[in-house]
Formats: structure tokens, sequence, C-alpha cells
């Protein structure tokens, strides 16, 4: 099988790259795989760990940019001179530009593929159905908001072409299933990025880090974080440490430098920019706390799934998504009220006062993350590209013989 992957892909910045490149690391070691085309976007910079002894061969188009008009018929090129067997899309409704008519066209790609025969898998990692517009940085109009819902159903369509439409969360397979018709939503857990040994959940020497990890401006916003930690500072003798760990939104950009200039005053406050995928097993293994200051949810939390599989405790917000992930894959962590500082400072005291309770959080998360390994998520991904390209063979078997006797 020749496996086509679209995806973003360290170092690029775009959203999903992370689990891009924890995707090829583990198709690359799939039986039955004999060459993974890389179907990325362009970056100045070399990709990030494509090439090694490991794995089948794997071949890198820089096909595609964010935010370009030209993405559905530049990616469908690379597609076809790599004579792919079948193609896994990596998506969300902003993959390929947070312009409307670029991010729409690439979302055409499945209908594409489909009116060529080429099996298509596509994992759609988040639902307008379930997305705030207005918290995720769409628009506040109603009158938009009402339109970018048709322009939505119409985008969810071309997904649907795909002949699998793999989603994280079985909330998502009920939605889309009833809404549209369909039978061909399948539930596919997120899966954890790395189940590295059972971690030490003993803290470095120093501040004991309250961290938070993304892409922050939309609806992750840190402002409620920052004043919480000082309120567990003032009531508390702990030595503690703020760490926002990433970058801004596409849509929010100079987000975080604000908020680096509002709270200038603060103590004990860093922002490490981008970080690089080496320097994420740092990041979280020196924090004490992962805290998710999220005002909606967008889909299955890959944040979540990090932090398992580094032993980590979490603070986050009892709502969407997140709760589901809590009660579906067997995560655990300390609940706040959605930007309520007060509860969101109880949640973070009550994790940094309790090593053992920070301890239990951790191990239960990695054991969480362990039930679920990636390589396991690239397995039942090959098995459904099996099934499918035994059904096109089968279809064109019978599409030679009808030719025959006509």
């Amino acid at each position: 099988m020749k496996l086509g992957i679209v995806t973003a892909y360290p170092p690029s910045k775009v959203t999903l790259n992370e689990y891009g490149y924890h995707l090829l690391q583990h198709f690359k070691m799939q039986k039955g795989i004999t060459e993974i085309i890389l179907l990325c976007d362009k970056t100045q910079d070399e990709k990030v760990n494509v090439h090694s002894s490991d794995g089948c061969k794997i071949t890198i188009k820089e096909c595609w940019e964010f935010n370009s008009y030209n993405n559905l018929f530049s990616i469908s090129k690379a597609i076809k001179e790599s004579k792919a067997d079948c193609v896994f899309i990596n998506l969300q409704f902003l993959k390929f530009g947070d312009k409307k008519i670029p991010a729409a066209l690439g979302l055409m790609l499945p209908l594409v593929n489909k009116i060529k025969g080429i099996p298509t898998i596509s994992l759609l990692h988040n639902i307008l159905e379930q997305v705030d517009l207005e918290s995720a940085g769409f628009t506040k109009n109603p009158i938009l908001k009402r339109l970018y819902r048709g322009v939505g159903n119409m985008l969810t369509r071309f997904i649907l072409s795909s002949d699998i439409v793999a989603v994280t969360i079985s909330k998502y397979v009920t939605v889309l299933s009833e809404k549209y018709k369909t039978k061909k939503v399948k539930l596919v857990p997120h899966g954890s990025f790395e189940t590295p040994p059972e971690p030490s959940y003993d803290l470095p020497n120093g501040p004991k880090q309250v961290m938070s990890f993304g892409k922050f401006g939309t609806y992750k916003k840190v402002e409620a974080m920052i004043e919480a930690v000082e309120k567990v500072r003032q009531r508390t003798s702990e030595d503690i440490e703020i760490v926002i760990a990433g970058t801004d939104s596409p849509n929010t950009p100079g987000y975080l430098d604000g908020v680096a200039k509002k709270y200038s005053d603060i103590e004990k406050i860093r922002f490490t920019g981008y970080v690089a995928e080496e320097d994420v097993p740092v990041i979280f293994s020196e924090a004490a706390i992962a805290v998710f200051p999220y005002t909606s949810t967008t889909g299955s939390s890959g944040v979540l799934h990090q932090a398992g599989s580094y032993g980590k405790a979490v603070a986050m917000p009892d709502l969407g998504d997140l709760s589901i992930l809590v009660k579906e894959e067997g995560y655990q962590g300390e609940f706040f009220i959605p930007e309520d500082v007060d509860s969101m400072s109880e949640a973070i005291e009550k994790v940094l006062v309790n090593d053992q309770y920070r301890i239990d959080l951790g191990v239960a998360n990695y054991e969480a993350a362990c039930s679920i390994p990636m390589s396991r998520i690239a397995e039942i991904y090959v098995e459904e590209f099996n099934k499918l390209i035994v059904l096109k063979d089968k279809g064109n078997r019978v599409g030679k013989v009808k030719s025959q006797t006509a």
C-alpha cells in the first residue's frame, strides 16, 4: 500500500501539525505500508524526524500553503503524481486557511478524491455543530453566525464525500449521522501521542510550574489562569512559576504580547513561545500541573492526551468535549467553572498543596493515555484502508465484466 497523508507537519505552525507528526511516526511502522507520501505544507526549515532507519519509505511532497487559493489543485496534482493507493486527510475546518475561500476550497479535497476513485479517510477533529463560533474567534455577528452554519453544512457534506469520516468523540458520530443521514462516520479515539515509560512523579527543584500549552487567544485565554495563580500565591506559601507554552492562535495575532504587557508586574511568569517537538517532553515533565483555561472546546484535546502521556495532573473546565473525554477515556482532573477565577484558583490550589493527590491524578492520566496508544490508532486506519482497497478492486472487476458482456 502506498499511503498519502495530507497534513500540516513540524516545523509548520499550522494547526494539527503535532498530530500529523505522531501519525506519521506510527503509520510508517505498520505492516503492509510500503511507502508514505507526506503531502504537507511548505516550510523554510526541514521537516522534523521524517527519515529514519525504521519503517517504510517516506516521500515528502510540500504541496500546499496556509491560505493559498491553489491548495485543492496542488494537493490533487501531488496525489496523482505520487500514485497513492489511498489517502488519509488530517482535518479541521481551518486546516487550509483562516480566510473563507482558501479554507473552503481545501475542504473540497475529499469530493475530488471521490470523483477520481481514490479511497479516502478523513479524520475530522471538530464539527461546526459543536463549536461556539464567537469563542472560537469566527464571528460575534448573529447574521454571520447563521451564514457560517449554512456554509459549514455544505463543507461538511464535502468532507462526507470521503469513504470514511473518522471522529474522536462519540457524540460527533451521533450528531453527524443523524443530521446528514450517513453511515460513513466512525469513532476512532484520538490516541496518545507517546507512551513513554512510566514517569517519575517527583518534581524538579525550584518553583512548582503551573503550565498551559497550546495556541492562545480565541477560546484558550490565559488571563484567568494568571489571576487564579496570584490568588493561590496570596493564600499559600507555595513557590509558583506560571508557564505559558505556545503561540498565538492564527485568528488572534499579538494576543500573548498583549498579555505579557498587561501582566508585566507579575513575578515568575514565563512565555516560552513556539515549542519545538523535541522540547515538548521537557515542558510537560517539569510542570506540576497542566491547566486548561478554555472558554469552550472545539474537539478532542491533544494537550490532555499529552499530559496523560507524561503523567501530569490537570485542572480543566467541566464543559463540552473535555467532559466527554473524561467519561469515555478515563482521564481525571480537578474541575473548575469556565472563566471563573476563584473556581480555577481553588482547583489549582487543591493539586499544588497536596502532593499525593497530584500524583494520584498523574497516575490515573498516565494509565488512561496508555490504554489507547497511537500505534493502535494507526492499525485501525490501516485495517479500514485495506477494506476500502478490497472494495475498490472488487468494483473494478465487476466493471470490467459488465463492459466485456456489453
